[in-house]
């Protein structure tokens, strides 16, 4: 086997187009944090470090315990991986899953050397740390992946979301603001609509390898309602914290992500096929990243 195509297969199992949508709450907890003057550029780096390694070992754990599941099959909808194409093995997987775990532990310590100046903080967030590694890891590796119970999404709300937003802005700010529970949850819900797109157009594969996502536990029907449903309570918890928070018309600026919004929704409520939801993935991805980005830059021009 070449090292370019070796290479390439790993490229592929780490996936680093997930990475901007990871960070992006990373980015939009640090614009909170600079909103209340906060801001500090070594914990930025280091939390938007700490984030990128936990979303690879996410990542790697996923293509690990799909394929010692037998759920990543010839008639997966989704890119085929590096386990699936067997170009890489079962030992050089763990390898590569314990570097990573390293790696995020010893970025996460030095976070909490930069960032954690009280006894009870450096113990919760190394807890955090700690439970944060577990979950990547346990989505889909181990006896019973919380990941196959449909309790991705929920996972998914909380480290995408409130822990990835509120954790960002208190370890810059070294106090928390319930003002940041709002954008928070809406990050946090254009994550989950994220993995329910993937669920969508895994769903039939996923149902058929005992996989019960949150999607196949709804039905392809209740699952696309519940999808818009996300959308809709996302961009009402924006729309709250910027009328009763924000003072000028620069911190509107994630309404200019709305027809892009409505165009989505509507499409993936009006095509109930698996596969129609595989151009969604990738649209839904640039929905959520570029509602934050917006949400972020119009809080910091403002």
């Amino acid at each position: 086997m070449s090292h370019t195509i070796q290479i390439k297969a790993w490229l592929e199992s780490l996936r680093l187009r997930t990475l901007p949508l990871a960070l992006a709450s990373i980015f939009t907890g640090s614009a909170l944090a600079a909103w209340q003057g906060f801001f500090r550029w070594d914990i930025s780096m280091m939390t938007l470090l700490t984030a990128g390694l936990l979303q690879i070992l996410s990542n790697l754990a996923n293509d690990y315990g799909d394929y010692i599941k037998g759920s990543d099959t010839s008639e997966r909808l989704g890119p085929n991986r590096g386990m699936q194409k067997g170009l890489i093995n079962q030992q050089q997987m763990k390898k590569a899953l314990l570097v990573t775990i390293t790696l995020t532990l010893i970025s996460g310590v030095i976070l909490i050397i930069l960032a954690c100046k009280k006894p009870i903080d450096i113990v919760v967030f190394l807890l955090l740390g700690l439970l944060a590694i577990i979950a990547a890891i346990t989505y889909t590796v181990g006896k019973k992946p919380y990941g196959y119970i449909g309790l991705g999404d929920i996972s998914v709300l909380i480290f995408f979301g409130w822990l990835s937003i509120g954790g960002s802005y208190y370890l810059q700010a070294n106090g928390f603001n319930s003002a940041i529970i709002l954008p928070a949850t809406a990050c946090g819900l254009l994550s989950t609509a994220v993995l329910n797109i993937n669920n969508l157009r895994d769903i039939e594969q996923d149902r058929d390898n005992g996989k019960n996502t949150l999607a196949v536990r709804l039905g392809p029907i209740w699952a696309r309602r519940y999808h818009c449903l996300l959308l809709a309570i996302a961009f009402l918890c924006f729309f709250i914290f910027t009328l009763h928070y924000m003072k000028s018309w620069q911190s509107w600026l994630f309404i200019l992500i709305t027809p892009l919004l409505y165009r989505h929704a509507k499409y993936v409520l009006n095509n109930i096929s698996a596969i129609a939801m595989k151009p969604m993935l990738e649209n839904m991805v640039k929905i959520a990243l570029f509602t934050n980005l917006l949400f972020s830059v119009g809080i910091i021009l403002s």
